[in-house]
């Protein structure tokens, strides 16, 4: 199924239904269609793949804010930081994209280079068995994602308390996604005209989760996957919805994704963390769209077990991050991409992340 997506023939068919159709709309309209894939994925996968070259005449394409590591707060950074920095016995875990983000002053990178124990894993229950063999180390591994990875977080918590680990816990600066969906939807500037809903997310949640976007706000959505047929394929059914003035949340991602999920992962969810206010980066704080651990797992719990002092950070002149999250602005348009911020030295996270919609454009010369 998966080399059926990847199909020439059959993106060729998809782009001779677009093409006319998309050209039809921007001559109604007197603009192009404004399309936002708000997974990071997405974003990486239609640079890739040429997508965002072979639809620009008549079609806008702009990221939005499902990159995890470019929407984590700069204060959430500089907190991993500080406990990178507290030395001693501490080891910070973490995946990959997060050791090169730029905090206020530094980076999981620079504190690595001074000598802090950093670690890069793959699996949250890497770091678990991790703990287990270096039980002389406390080892705090860095939560950050969507609905997609908090389960696997959950588990090594499970799994560490099972095997009656005492020294490893999580940070928990997980992020929920309907939340930042609303606040960016309330946003009458962006003049949206349809949503690619991401894919990973609605695995677990559903597509059921994300219907408010076309039953509240008459936005149209398409979940849908990541191969060139699936985004050709959700961008078509946009396209069809807004022609014939409908506003519905599709499933075009159906080989794994359900209308109501995989509701074991929620539960385990629910289990192990409660929703609490989180700050996101170009949005601020939108309240109940962060994960915390819940009381009855503070052992398990690094900003209870570790506190550290956290300075209160600076807005960074000119970088444009936040407003390419919201999709306001294209990377290109910020006055730092590719001058002062590139992937060798990154001012954003846009630029860092491998779902990075800056990253995506500098690599793929967009």
């Amino acid at each position: 199924m998966r080399d059926k997506m990847r199909d020439p023939a059959l993106c060729k068919q998809l782009m001779e239904r677009i093409t006319p159709l998309a050209y039809e709309l921007a001559t109604r309209f007197g603009r192009p269609m404004r399309i936002m894939e708000v997974c990071g994925t997405h974003t990486m996968a239609i640079a890739r793949t040429g997508l965002k070259h072979l639809l620009s005449e008549s079609l806008e394409l702009r990221s939005g804010p499902g990159c995890p590591v470019c929407v984590t707060d700069r204060r959430d950074i500089d907190h991993s930081i500080a406990l990178a920095a507290t030395g001693q016995n501490l080891v910070v875990a973490t995946f990959g994209d997060m050791l090169r983000v730029p905090g206020s002053e530094s980076s999981l990178e620079k504190e690595r280079a001074k000598g802090a124990k950093v670690e890069i894993f793959y699996s949250p229950m890497d770091a678990v068995n991790y703990a287990s063999e270096h039980p002389q180390n406390e080892v705090v591994f860095i939560g950050v994602g969507f609905e997609t990875t908090t389960p696997a977080i959950a588990l090594s918590v499970a799994g560490a308390k099972e095997r009656g680990l005492a020294n490893y816990s999580v940070l928990s600066i997980h992020k929920t996604v309907p939340q930042v969906l609303r606040q960016l939807l309330d946003d009458r500037d962006l003049n949206l005209d349809g949503l690619l809903l991401p894919g990973h997310v609605c695995t677990v949640t559903g597509y059921q989760a994300l219907s408010f976007v076309s039953a509240e706000y008459r936005m149209p959505s398409v979940v849908a996957g990541f191969e060139p047929a699936e985004l050709l394929g959700g961008i078509y059914l946009l396209l069809k919805q807004i022609k014939d003035g409908r506003a519905e949340t599709l499933n075009g991602y159906p080989d794994l994704v359900r209308e109501n999920g995989n509701v074991k992962a929620q539960a385990l969810v629910r289990e192990y963390f409660y929703p609490v206010d989180a700050a996101w980066r170009g949005f601020g704080t939108i309240p109940q769209s962060g994960l915390a651990l819940r009381p009855s797992y503070a052992g398990y719990d690094a900003a209870v077990r570790f506190p550290v002092d956290v300075p209160e950070t600076d807005i960074i002149e000119d970088c444009a991050c936040g407003d390419v999250l919201k999709g306001k602005v294209t990377p290109k348009e910020c006055l730092l991409f590719a001058t002062a911020c590139t992937p060798v030295s990154p001012v954003g996270p846009c630029m860092v992340s491998s779902e990075g919609a800056c990253a995506a454009h500098y690599i793929y010369q967009l």
